[in-house]
């Protein structure tokens, strides 16, 4: 059976900081700065890093931009392989997008359909002056034409590799791991 081991760690806790402060400087810099914004975080992982950029602009800008959360579950274009009775989640915009630049979160940007479907999802909200992305890691291998606007860390891997993210909102850890696949000796 095969199992996943830890192979390296791209970024501990400071690190994971260092990129969302960089990040949230970034989105001020592009966007002259925080008018309009909203943030979107895609559950799971995209929401406490998208809380995390929100606050680190709260403490350079002295405001904090609304954070909404995305449950794309039914939007993904592999729904029927995923269970019979998929979970949904709420989807909760603290304001309407119509006419915000909108700043959608996720931890890694992989073959860009997560964010297909995010931008599915966004658009049946209503429409947004802008849609930028913002990951944390970027590990390449896309499917589609999509693009990050800002990246915590562009890391390229092999497509047997999985990228975990691990926050400690989430998981209890804060690391970003490559890990491979093994068979079980």
């Amino acid at each position: 059976m095969p199992v996943l081991i830890d192979k390296t760690v791209l970024m501990d806790a400071s690190g994971i900081r260092r990129a969302l402060t960089r990040i949230s400087h970034e989105i001020l810099e592009k966007n002259k700065g925080m008018e309009d914004i909203v943030l979107v975080g895609i559950r799971t992982r995209g929401v406490p890093i998208a809380e995390r950029i929100a606050k680190s602009i709260e403490s350079i800008e002295g405001k904090r931009p609304p954070v909404g959360i995305l449950d794309i579950t039914l939007y993904r274009d592999d729904l029927s392989t995923l269970s019979y009775q998929p979970i949904v989640h709420p989807t909760e915009l603290p304001v309407d997008i119509t006419g915000k630049h909108v700043v959608l979160v996720d931890d890694v940007l992989y073959t860009g359909r997560t964010i297909r479907a995010a931008l599915d999802a966004l658009i049946d909200m209503g429409r947004p002056k802008s849609i930028q992305l913002a990951v944390l890691i970027d590990r390449g291998h896309r499917e589609l034409p999509i693009r990050a606007d800002y990246v915590g860390k562009n890391v390229p891997t092999s497509s047997h590799e999985l990228v975990s993210v691990q926050l400690n909102a989430t998981d209890g850890l804060e690391k970003v791991v490559i890990r491979e696949r093994r068979e079980d000796a």
